[in-house]
This record gives structure tokens, sequence and C-alpha cells, in this order.
């Protein structure tokens, strides 16, 4: 039986209260908090870093879900998983061996993540498939909130799911 998970994105808070923010997403039944990381390189945008995950990870304990949609994302993972992420995701995108920082994110005692843009194909993450914990198939661009779901990206996540249950379930 598959278990969902209501993971709540944080880039949409009010920042002047952000940890009361996350105390009422957390109260209203979220059981992760999705923690957008953008660096203006990889997506135009820029978003949280170090302090702002460091200055929030006191308020709960429940997962933090820190998504890093970010170039050289070997650069900065250590530190993340030092600030208190518990799940690390990383873009296909960003790097030519994924194997080796989702071994990484292991290794610091995190959960690994695997991402894909909606243009990237399937056939692109197979090689990796047996590494993550966890697949995000991206159905809006990176970097910016609030877009509209491209329905294309439906048949993306239903054709990952096929290939975990054969490979990662």
């Amino acid at each position: 039986m598959r278990k969902y998970v209501l993971s709540s994105s944080i880039l949409a808070a009010d920042f002047s209260k952000l940890g009361q923010e996350v105390l009422e997403t957390v109260q209203a039944g979220a059981e992760y908090i999705h923690v957008d990381i953008m660096d203006g390189h990889f997506v135009p945008s820029l978003s949280l870093g170090f302090p702002v995950m460091k200055s929030i990870r006191p308020v709960t304990d429940k997962v933090f879900d820190v998504h890093l949609m970010i170039s050289n994302p070997q650069d900065y993972i250590e530190q993340f998983a030092k600030d208190g992420a518990d799940i690390i995701t990383i873009h296909l995108e960003t790097t030519k061996q994924p194997e080796v920082l989702l071994s990484r994110i292991k290794e610091l005692g995190c959960k690994a993540g695997l991402a894909i843009n909606p243009e990237t194909p399937v056939d692109a993450i197979k090689p990796y498939l047996s590494i993550p914990d966890m697949v995000l198939v991206m159905t809006v661009h990176p970097g910016f909130g609030g877009q509209k779901y491209i329905d294309e990206c439906t048949e993306k996540v239903v054709e990952v799911r096929k290939l975990l249950d054969e490979v990662n379930p």
C-alpha cells in the first residue's frame, strides 16, 4: 500500500513570520516542509539559503525536504545536511554524475531525491533509479511559483512510477 505525504512548500510563506508559518503548516497537517533552494543560475530566481533554513530548523521536527534547484549541488549538499535537511533532492540536469551525488547525500545521513525538469525524458533517469529514495518529476518549470500545471507531465509521472515499481519500490 502506497503512503502519500503532504510536503508543503515554504516558498509561498510570508517571510516576515516564517517560523510561525512553518508551525501553522505543521498544525494544518503537513508531514514534510518543502524547502526550495534557487541560485539564480540553474534557475533565474533566487530563494532561501543556509541561514534561513538553519533558523527555522528548530521550529519543528518534521521532515525538511530540501529541493536544490542550483548549479553545482555537490558544493552545497554537505552544508544543507549539517543544517538539518532530512531529504536532499538534486536535479539530474545539474550533474554529470548523479549516482555520486545521490550516494554522498545518503552518506551524510539524508534521504536522496532525484528531480527532472518537464523537458527531460524519463529515459535519462533510468540508469539511476535504483539509487534515490524519491524521484521528483517537475510538472512546472523550476524556479517560479504559481505556474500552470504542464499536463504532458502526468504521463511522465505514471511512467516513472511504473519504472520505480520494477527497480526500486
